[in-house]
This record gives structure tokens, C-alpha cells and sequence, in this order.
């Protein structure tokens, strides 16, 4: 079952015949598509980057039955791959380890290994979605980034600590900045929540703090995961 269809190939020639190109090729589009349909799960996403996906594999795929047993092609698609210059923002942490599953089916269809290949997408496939799924590795601590306006002549140093004390484990003062023209600082937390917590009655004694200023309390972005 784990036997390369392409293993048929005499050693004087590396060329495959026309159907095992067909079969790898629709192998490594649906394959693909399961890939695309696995990063989808719980996940947002965009089109391109999930068209992308599916058609991973069989790009890699044809690179790798293009340069099969022949070094000088081998080095010239090497050469053209260090030409390309990846211009993008840097990928999350699923998106870095969906391009490496596309890239691992279209290896596997590649060399032939399509019985290969669809195990290791069912079992990846499956543990995604399981993982996705359950609680594993989730955060046990609400933590939370908070943005609170104060005016500029007040000064901030300290002036939330009790409060932080009273409804919060802990608070992390990341980031002050002025806004308004310069007369009014920014201040960004990062503070992880009491469980449970009165989250109204903590952002009304902050709005006392500050002067019924602008505050906002949501969670801390996960653009910034990284592997």
C-alpha cells in the first residue's frame, strides 16, 4: 500500500508515463483541497491564502517529478528559487504549518507515495480538528489587553494599582503614547483577569479614575502568534 506507483520506472529511464502524471496530479488536487479545508476549520482565513493551499501540492508535486534523477535540472530550479524574494507579512503560527503540510503532500504525490499521502492527510487532518476542538493548550488565565485615556497633566504612574489589585492577578503596563493633539497619554495593559470577575463594576471604577475618558478592554490580538 505504501509503494510508489512511479516505482515502475526502468533505472534507464526517469521519465513517467502519462497516466501516473494524470493520477499524481488529481491525487495532489484533491489532496490539496483537503489541506485547504483543514486550515479553514475554526479558523479565519482568506480565499487566496486557502486557494494557495490547494494548489501547493501539485505545484510541488511537478517540481518534483521535473527534476527526478536529473542533477543539472535540479540545480537550475534551485538556482531560480534563490531568485525569489518572498515579499509578505509574516504568517501565524497555523498558516506556517499549513504551508509545510501542502508542501509535505505534494513531496509524498510527487514521488508517487499517494496511499502515503492520504494517510498522513487524515491523520494531520484529524489531529487538527481535535485540537481545535478540545481545550488543549488553552489558556487558563483571562488575560486581556486594556486601553484607558487619562488627561495630560494627570500623572499615571501608580494611579490604577489599587484597583489592578483588587481586580486582577496581574497587570503589565506595555505601552504609553500621547493622542488627542498631545493632550490626552494612552495607556495599554496587559492584565490577567480575576475568575470570576465583574468586569462592569471594574470599568466603572476605572471611568472614575480617569474622568469618564475613553476605556476599552478586549482581548489581546493573536496576529502576533508565532511557531
Amino acid at each position: 500500500m505504501l509503494d510508489s506507483i512511479l516505482s515502475t520506472a526502468t533505472a534507464a529511464t526517469t521519465a513517467a508515463s502519462m497516466q501516473d502524471l494524470l493520477i499524481c496530479t488529481l491525487a495532489s488536487i484533491v489532496l490539496g483541497m483537503g489541506v485547504g479545508l483543514c486550515y479553514m476549520f475554526r479558523n479565519t482565513y482568506s480565499k487566496s491564502f486557502v486557494v494557495t493551499l490547494a494548489l501547493m501540492p501539485v505545484i510541488v508535486q511537478t517540481v518534483i517529478m521535473l527534476v527526478n534523477g536529473n542533477l543539472g535540472t535540479g540545480i537550475a530550479v534551485m538556482g531560480a528559487f534563490n531568485l525569489v524574494r518572498f515579499r509578505s507579512i509574516p504568517g501565524s503560527a497555523r498558516e506556517i504549518g499549513s504551508i509545510f503540510f501542502a508542501m509535505a503532500i505534494g513531496l509524498a504525490t510527487g514521488m508517487g507515495y499517494l496511499t502515503f499521502a492520504l494517510i498522513f492527510l487524515a491523520l494531520v487532518g484529524v489531529m487538527t480538528m481535535v485540537l481545535y476542538t478540545t481545550k488543549f493548550a488553552e489558556p487558563r488565565k483571562i488575560r486581556k489587553e486594556l486601553k484607558i485615556m487619562i488627561p495630560e497633566d494627570r500623572d499615571f504612574e501608580g494611579v490604577f494599582d489599587d484597583l489592578f489589585q483588587k481586580y486582577t492577578q496581574g497587570s503589565e503596563l506595555v505601552q504609553v503614547k500621547t493622542t488627542n493633539m498631545g493632550s490626552l497619554y494612552e495607556l495599554r495593559y496587559h492584565v490577567v483577569l480575576n475568575a470570576p470577575v465583574i468586569e462592569k463594576e471594574f470599568m466603572d471604577e476605572l471611568r472614575c479614575r480617569n474622568g469618564n475618558l475613553s476605556i476599552s478592554c478586549g482581548k489581546i490580538s493573536t496576529l502576533r502568534d508565532e511557531l
